[in-house]
């Protein structure tokens, strides 16, 4: 049914928090539970994680074995870092185009902490210390305050799950509404993909452009779109470039009937991506 995600450092708790989560699930309900982590490449983490390729193929592994196990009935616990917040926001759109419930489990320790236990595991299964440290300087913690981060469980390293909560936001909360940039739609028109390039190019132009006269803080019109760009930073061209590739391929599976959205929806892809 639901999908239960874990966030964290390596080394934070996370797997026996989700072993436990996984442990509660099967005891309490007669649903299945489907715990989905970092080996699913089968390749140790600390090749993973030293190589950027590497781990955006991980990550898509991951998200691709979420959309194939989240249902209505089954309940997934993804176990892996997800300390990228456009990452988290992707997995949201999933949850979203399911029409399921989700939470996050954030499993808060300090990075001595981490270290700490990571270097009283077993020597096969230890980060390098020097993986470990790029990682916790990468990590985007949660905010609550953000849909994709909500409903938020900050577990520390002395506290006990509070089970009964993490069942009621996923068993009792009803699922997100699905929106114009999640719902799936017949691909109706020939020329999608033509509009989807154009429409999306003209969107990175215009920041571009307005980012030459504006400062963080400014609101940026794009023309065709009736929301605006959100400015909280300057963003390069290279960065957008990679936000507008991630844009485009969720919508190629999840194309839009009316052409007319895509601006908008592109327009909410970037303010809650590069955040």
């Amino acid at each position: 049914m639901p999908l239960i995600i874990m966030c964290g450092y390596p080394c934070s708790g996370k797997s026996k928090c989700a072993e436990e989560l996984r442990h509660y699930f099967t005891q309490h309900t007669d649903r299945k539970v489907h715990v989905i982590d970092d080996d699913i490449l089968g390749i140790e983490k600390n090749l993973v994680y030293a190589d950027s390729q590497n781990e955006k193929n991980l990550r898509g592994a991951l998200k691709a074995e979420v959309e194939r196990k989240v249902t209505k009935d089954d309940i997934v616990i993804l176990d892996s870092l997800n300390y990228i917040k456009g990452y988290r926001y992707e997995l949201f759109c999933i949850i979203k185009h399911t029409q399921t419930p989700h939470c996050l489990v954030y499993c808060l320790t300090s990075a001595e902490v981490s270290s700490g236990w990571n270097r009283s595991r077993e020597s096969g299964a230890q980060y390098t210390q020097e993986i470990l440290d790029a990682l916790v300087l990468r990590f985007e913690a949660p905010d609550s305050r953000n849909r994709w981060d909500s409903p938020l469980f900050s577990i520390q390293k002395e506290d006990l799950l509070p089970f009964e909560a993490i069942s009621d936001a996923i068993l009792k909360r009803k699922a997100p509404p699905p929106n114009q940039s999640t719902q799936s739609q017949p691909l109706t028109s020939t020329n999608f993909l033509y509009e989807l390039d154009k429409v999306t190019q003209d969107v990175l132009m215009a920041i571009l452009d307005s980012q030459k006269t504006s400062i963080p803080g400014d609101l940026i019109a794009i023309p065709g779109a009736t929301e605006k760009i959100e400015l909280t930073r300057n963003l390069n061209m290279a960065e957008l470039r990679k936000l507008r590739r991630q844009f485009i391929s969720y919508t190629k599976m999840h194309p839009t009937e009316n052409i007319g959205h895509i601006s908008n929806m592109f327009v909410q892809y970037l303010n809650k991506s590069m955040h």
